[in-house]
């Protein structure tokens, strides 16, 4: 079996609400998340992806929330999640052409989210019982 793929991820957070994007496909909304290259560590990854996806800058908490596990491709990836706290949203940034910020209640963004494992993240950071109810809007 070939050895997952790690990830890490960022939950933007401002004003009490949280930054998703959509996927390069459009069809979902997702936090921004990328692979961990070599010589970067997974807190790094996380602010470059963030960055590139969703134009956002901003200071992580020192620590992941959390991690889940999808499969992707008949691989498995393992997400590192990190809660980032946005200082600036820029108007430009790398990947604005095929990407679209979105800012939605804690609620609203666990109705989007497929990964049940994210799901329970995001109820346990921000203390919410919050039922699985996926949006396909």
């Amino acid at each position: 079996m070939l050895p997952s793929i790690r990830q890490a991820a960022a939950i933007p957070v401002s004003g009490g609400r949280l930054c998703m994007v959509n996927s390069r496909s459009g069809r979902r909304w997702v936090f921004p998340k990328g692979q961990i290259d070599p010589g970067h560590t997974a807190g790094e990854t996380a602010l470059i992806e963030v960055w590139e996806e969703a134009g956002l800058v901003g200071i992580p908490d020192p620590e992941p929330v959390g991690s889940y596990v999808y499969e992707k491709y008949g691989r498995q990836h393992h997400v590192l999640v990190y809660r980032l706290t946005v200082t600036e949203a820029l108007d430009q940034w790398p990947e604005q052409d095929f990407r679209q910020r979105l800012w939605l209640s804690v609620d609203e963004a666990i109705d989007r989210v497929e990964e049940p494992g994210l799901r329970d993240i995001l109820r346990r950071v921000f203390h919410v019982s919050h039922p699985d109810r996926i949006a396909t809007a």
